[in-house]
């Protein structure tokens, strides 16, 4: 059985724990999983493979087809253990008991990166605000892929608030939400999966196919939380901004889940990101979102309150789907 008033105290725990703590430096689970996750593309992907796919005169590349099925067999491989071992815990350990709520506290601590997301935003914005361009380019070549170079300050506060607002989304409200929904179970396959689509997720010749499990069952398991995150990034600031722009903006994202939480986010704020912006020396013409002024440095913080203040907000929004 799981209970709401175990839950929701295991995640006010949890996010003291965070809050105190951040991201443990060293022994982080999600670093050895990182390891099981490289051994079993080795296995189920082996080096022969991926090679075969940049030089077709070694070897003879597998289909697209069964380059999904191998994907799909890992995507099985990596997800089976962790969750049949959350099941058991779940179904072995007494309702309310002490011990239950300890292994609940810990294990969305180690799910979620509330001050992480933080600190990374302020690394940037605290650089950017001296007037230290380089500082902040250095700072967001840490959490974006895009070629920071050239950046100057309105791309570059674009691009953290846009990593702010998305990464809110899938490194903490979503968690939680599957937490809240599915107990330990849930929280635990939704970090597995998004931990697969952050390895395998790409679109380029090496896991096109390969990955493509990965990225489409991180684009189901986000989908409900990221219109959570959007609503609770709505209430939390300009709502009616925000609507609109969640409703005119979203669907010409190229992420389906990303949409939404970005430009209801933007719009919450009052600012406009997303547009050109160079990828591994293309240039990629990307949506605006958002709806106001053009961001500076202060709006980095704006959306990192928004998104405390949306924590808050979507904890009551998932209140009645946990009772």
């Amino acid at each position: 059985m799981f209970e709401f008033s175990l839950a929701i105290t295991a995640v006010v725990a949890a996010l003291v724990l965070d809050y105190l703590f951040g991201e443990p430096r060293r022994y982080h689970p999600l670093v050895g999983l990182g390891k099981i996750i490289g051994k079993i593309e080795r296995l189920c992907y082996p080096q022969q493979v991926q090679q075969s796919t940049e030089d077709s005169d070694c070897f003879e590349a597998p289909s697209p087809r069964r380059q999904r099925w191998r994907g799909v067999s890992a995507v099985l491989l990596v997800l089976s253990a962790p969750l049949l071992l959350a099941l058991l815990l779940q179904l072995l350990l007494p309702p309310g008991h002490f011990m239950s709520f300890l292994l609940s506290a810990v294990v969305v601590y180690f799910c979620i990166g509330c001050r992480s997301l933080g600190e990374h935003a302020e690394a940037i914005a605290k650089p950017l605000l001296a007037g230290d361009i380089d500082g902040a380019r250095a700072g967001l070549s840490m959490i974006v892929s895009r070629d920071t170079s050239e950046c100057q300050e309105q791309e570059i506060a674009a691009g953290t608030i846009e990593s702010v607002l998305e990464n809110g989304s899938d490194a903490v409200i979503a968690p939680l939400f599957w937490f809240l929904v599915l107990g330990l179970p849930g929280i635990v396959a939704y970090r597995v999966i998004n931990t697969l689509d952050a390895m395998w997720g790409y679109k380029n010749d090496q896991y096109l196919y390969f990955g493509w499990a990965a990225a489409k069952l991180d684009d189901v398991v986000n989908y409900l939380p990221a219109r959570f995150c959007a609503l609770g990034y709505a209430v939390c600031g300009q709502t009616r901004v925000a609507l609109r722009c969640w409703r005119q903006q979203a669907k010409a994202y190229k992420s389906p889940n990303g949409g939404p939480v970005m430009a209801a986010g933007a719009g919450a704020i009052g600012v406009v990101v997303g547009g050109d912006a160079v990828y591994f020396g293309q240039s990629l013409a990307r949506t605006e979102l958002g709806e106001g002024r053009p961001p500076i440095a202060a709006d980095i913080d704006a959306s990192f309150q928004l998104l405390l203040r949306t924590i808050g907000v979507s904890l009551l929004l998932l209140l009645p789907f946990t009772l």
